[in-house]
């Protein structure tokens, strides 16, 4: 089955996804918060809300994908997140606020990563490893494309009218690709009616993926929200920090155009122990070479997460295979997903206590998830 059309798809649908939520508070956050005449700090509050209720549904949400297929789940996933953004735009008080973030955070679990790999798991089965590297080198570009568009709407139409151009984007845009590109699942409804909810035991082996996870995304959610300030505790200037960050999203993308050309001929635990140590490797750098080495740590941190987004859908897949995918998926990133969630708040009273060598904690996490993958076979002994 040629996988290029879903591929080019889903790869746009999920760049639209990740821009118009995950990131959008890193634009509007501030601009929300003085309009309501609050902190920023409730605008991030809720935002963090919204990534433990994704948490929390994620298992759910993975099983629907296991029964009905991803058409439906991600096409609700648009009608969400054009409902949380239209409230969003209507905000006049926290309360209001709250609920946008509640609605974006079931749009996030229905219509993010882990549920576009659940729907490529139920579409290809074995086969989907390809297609999975291909949308995460599309979205890739989600920050790219999505901080400035926020940024120009938020100059020119104010952030009211941005959060309903993307609400609309869901609409007019994500809606259709997602119904008219992605296949049906012939017998849902009979499938629906005769399941029962598997049993899938929290063995060693999801015990150590859901650890690997949790352990790499919280460094991601750290860096996300503090790289700037950490490349300038460790001597970088004003620029130096924010051309670093600018490298991020290319250095993501470079390391998976390689995983797709050379490291798909190995298992994907390979890649994933790759991929931890390029955080620490990165750190050490920083250490000795002082702030102007900013730019090499950006590099390779974001050479890391680049692979490590498409590992946790791949290593799940490559050790259990297709059966109950999507539910274990949910199962296995709940945990990074309440880690994500938490850790712009843990790492931002670190980086107070520590400044720099806050790279000490995020290098720590990475060696710890590295050194949990040895304990992993290439299949699940059941298999």
């Amino acid at each position: 089955m040629n996988q290029l059309p879903i591929i080019l798809a889903l790869g746009t649908t999920q760049t639209l996804a990740w821009a118009s939520s995950y990131y959008l508070p890193a634009i509007l956050a501030d601009p929300i918060a003085r309009d309501l005449g609050v902190s920023s700090s409730w605008v991030f509050g809720a935002f963090s809300a919204s990534l433990v209720l994704s948490a929390l549904l994620a298992p759910r949400i993975g099983r629907q994908i296991d029964l009905i297929g991803g058409r439906p789940v991600l096409s609700m996933s648009n009608l969400m997140l054009a409902a949380g953004l239209a409230l969003l735009g209507m905000s006049t008080s926290i309360p209001l606020m709250i609920v946008a973030w509640l609605l974006l955070g079931i749009g996030m679990t229905a219509g993010l990563y882990d549920a576009a790999f659940a729907a490529l798991g139920r579409i290809y089965g074995d086969s989907a490893r390809r297609a999975i590297t291909g949308i995460t080198l599309l979205a890739g570009f989600a920050s790219t494309v999505g901080w400035p568009l926020s940024a120009w709407g938020l100059e020119t139409i104010g952030w009211r009218n941005t959060c309903f151009a993307w609400s609309a984007a869901h609409i007019l845009i994500g809606l259709p690709i997602n119904l008219l590109m992605l296949p049906a699942v012939k017998g849902a409804k009979a499938a629906v009616a005769a399941a029962a909810k598997p049993h899938i035991p929290i063995d060693r082996t999801m015990i150590v993926l859901a650890f690997v996870f949790a352990a790499a995304w919280t460094v991601t959610g750290a860096m996300a929200a503090h790289l700037p300030r950490i490349m300038e505790a460790a001597g970088a200037t004003t620029a130096q920090a924010v051309f670093a960050g600018a490298l991020i999203g290319p250095a993501q993308v470079a390391a998976r155009i390689f995983e797709a050309s050379f490291l798909s001929r190995f298992h994907p635990l390979v890649s994933t122990k790759l991929a931890c140590i390029t955080n620490p490797i990165g750190a050490v750098i920083l250490g000795l070479a002082g702030g102007g080495a900013a730019s090499v740590f950006a590099v390779f941190y974001g050479s890391g997460n680049g692979i490590l987004t498409i590992a946790r859908g791949t290593l799940p897949l490559a050790i259990f295979g297709p059966e109950n995918y999507g539910y274990r998926l949910g199962i296995i990133g709940a945990p990074a997903r309440m880690a994500q969630a938490t850790a712009p708040l843990l790492f931002g009273l670190l980086i107070e206590a520590m400044g720099a060598r806050v790279l000490i904690v995020s290098s720590a996490l990475s060696i710890a998830a590295l050194l949990a993958l040895f304990l992993l076979r290439k299949t699940s002994p059941k298999s």
